[in-house]
């Protein structure tokens, strides 16, 4: 997902975690390669350096601190940077996957999530769920905004034009620090 939305010019090497690296856009309807999917299942492409490999090498990359960054949904994220996106109680589930190891390997982790879920908060003072890591949440990105972790909480640093401060406040299970310098969202 994060390939359709690189502006132009930027020039970074994306990693999935079932096995490549190089992965690009999503694949157009009709031009999908049943060989080339990302971890989530969806069909891509790749970059003409693209370079395939097991999952050995795959979670080598990922524990050994070769990413630099991983962005992740999450079901919740409280403000102490808590991470909460595996298990839902009583839910049947496949199993954790690669977050657990994306979360502690990589340098920077990057939660994209729906502000809130159904009218309930997702970030939270803190995580009612299950973790998956503990102090490892360093952005998270909303449809009403981004926020930096910080040692005193949740900064919001940037906010949706569509959405006032109170808004966001509102949907937050937290207090939120407002940065000194609130910008507006830049969207892409």
């Amino acid at each position: 997902m994060v390939a359709n939305y690189l502006p132009e010019g930027v020039h970074i090497t994306l990693h999935s975690e079932n096995g490549f690296t190089g992965l690009a856009e999503a694949a157009e309807k009709g031009q999908e390669n049943v060989d080339v999917i990302n971890s989530g299942g969806g069909y891509v492409t790749y970059l003409p350096f693209g370079n395939f490999f097991g999952s050995e090498e795959s979670f080598s990359i990922i524990r050994g601190g070769h990413v630099d960054a991983t962005v992740l949904g999450a079901m919740e994220v409280d403000e102490h940077g808590n991470l909460a996106n595996w298990i839902v109680p009583g839910k049947m589930v496949a199993g954790m996957g690669g977050a657990m190891d994306l979360v502690v390997g990589a340098k920077k982790v990057i939660i994209a999530m729906l502000h809130t879920q159904k009218g309930a908060h997702k970030i939270l003072k803190e995580c009612t769920l299950p973790y998956t890591a503990l102090k490892v949440v360093d952005m998270i990105i909303t449809e009403m905004g981004v926020m930096e972790i910080t040692d005193k909480g949740i900064m919001l640093t940037e906010l949706h034009p569509d959405y006032t401060l109170e808004d966001i406040k509102a949907a937050t299970g937290c207090e939120l620090i407002i940065s000194p310098d609130l910008k507006p969202m830049e969207e892409e």
